[in-house]
């Protein structure tokens, strides 16, 4: 087999093959050989019948499709191994001249890997904002934990208050006309941390168990509804309930049930370490996301824009299945961004994505940063847990669909490189900006 090979534009490579008569025409026999097995011929069992009459049945150009589909897998892949290419698509054949008793000229096209040039990213000095914890983070762990053991206590002697639960009827009307779904029974509302409409918690403190009033409220401009934006609505309310959550005191008995503590200070011990831990992962995920993107930025890279496509086309279908699973139409997100920019988005997007890959494959390859079997086994084991699934299911469901092993794979490489990154750039945890320490 002979093999010339021709770049052209968008990092596509023409491939033109020469392969030897005899071997055409052996790959020809056998796919004749092939067919006769299920054809019926009167007069020859199946696999006996003569070539002429397998021809005259099927088709010589079956044949021959038969034929290139038998062997041109095998020498694809021999051509693309002897020559060095890295090969991001599978090749495709745009031609061929066969005539049985003549070499078989094939020529072929497929795309290549685009070509990267790493800037600096070893030794780079950045600075980090550090990412503090809130000086109420324990107190308000504390407070929470003692919410989810509240006991829950019925009022009966006494009006709502802001931080009661209630069970009410609501019945709600829009220029006299019935809401549609905007109606429940003995409904559940916290009213410290209700969802509702603005202002709807809120004028249901100082009522009565059986109360019966009207509430007036005006959607928001933004609501997900557009027949109810903005528009001004009457609740009619009944207070069937009132709760008050009655919380435990904070003492060596309380966490003593709650945890393999025997004293407050050991809750509260082991509540700042979580706090100081995460803090510190926090921290190394923002060093780790500021060095890659000095990497990303460092470095060049001509993407074709049939690889950008093929990206946005995946990026498409994830989005619309998350969305799907959240009960959002696409149509919806259409109307509401714009298809123009949606397609940009994605482009964007995709472009970032693929920039980030070809980068992160660039370094393991030029600092020989190689994936073992532990790399992997690390995430299958984070697959698992996320998931709730064991290995070995998780690893029959990965044999049936080769793309999750490859999405893994590509995860593990992410995380190495990123590894690699941190452990070969200096960076400095700096205290944040004012306004930031401010805000929280």
């Amino acid at each position: 087999m002979q093999v010339t090979l021709e770049n052209e534009k968008d990092n596509v490579v023409k491939l033109d093959i020469t392969v030897p008569a005899k071997d055409a025409a052996d790959a020809y026999n056998n796919a004749v050989q092939r067919i006769s097995q299920y054809v019926n011929i009167d007069g020859f069992r199946k696999g006996k019948a003569p070539r002429e009459l397998v021809e005259r049945q099927v088709g010589v150009e079956r044949i021959k499709q038969e034929a290139l589909e038998g062997m041109m897998p095998r020498l694809l892949s021999q051509a693309i191994d002897e020559n060095k290419l890295d090969v991001i698509t599978q090749p495709y054949i745009t031609s061929y001249n066969f005539n049985v008793g003549e070499d078989l000229k094939v020529t072929a096209k497929v795309e290549t890997r685009p070509e990267v040039t790493l800037g600096q990213y070893k030794d780079l000095e950045l600075k980090v904002e550090d990412s503090p914890v809130d000086p109420e983070a324990l107190n308000k762990a504390l407070e929470n934990l003692r919410n989810q053991h509240a006991e829950i206590k019925i009022i009966t002697d006494r009006k709502t208050t802001d931080k009661d639960l209630v069970k009410i009827d609501f019945d709600g009307y829009v220029n006299g006309e019935k809401i549609k779904g905007g109606e429940g029974k003995n409904y559940p509302l916290d009213l410290g941390n209700s969802t509702f409409i603005p202002g709807f918690a809120e004028q249901l403190v100082g009522k009565n168990v059986g109360e019966e009033f009207d509430i007036d409220v005006t959607f928001p401009e933004d609501y997900h509804d557009d027949n109810l934006k903005g528009q001004k609505a009457v609740f009619k309310i009944k207070i069937n309930e009132i709760n008050e959550k009655v919380l435990p005191e904070l003492n060596d008995e309380f966490v003593a049930k709650v945890g393999p503590f025997k004293t407050v200070d050991d809750l509260k011990s082991d509540i700042q370490k979580y706090l100081d831990e995460s803090r510190e992962n926090a921290n190394k995920s923002n060093s780790e996301n500021e060095i890659f993107k000095a990497a990303i930025a460092n470095a060049s890279v001509e993407i074709p824009q049939a690889m950008i496509d093929r990206e946005a086309q995946s990026l498409l279908a994830e989005y619309k299945n998350r969305l799907a699973a959240q009960g959002i139409s696409w149509e919806m997100v259409v109307k509401a961004q714009g298809d123009e920019e949606l397609t940009k988005n994605l482009n964007e997007d995709a472009k970032t994505r693929i920039k980030n890959s070809l980068v992160i494959d660039k370094i393991a390859k030029v600092e020989n940063i190689n994936l073992d079997r532990a790399d992997l086994d690390k995430k299958f084991a984070e697959l698992s847990a996320a998931y709730r699934i064991s290995q070995q299911d998780l690893y029959k469901q990965i044999s049936k669909n080769p793309e999750i092993l490859s999405s893994l794979s590509q995860q593990a490489m992410n995380d190495k490189v990123r590894e690699f990154l941190l452990s070969n750039n200096k960076v400095e945890i700096v205290p944040p900006k004012k306004d930031k320490v401010e805000e929280k």
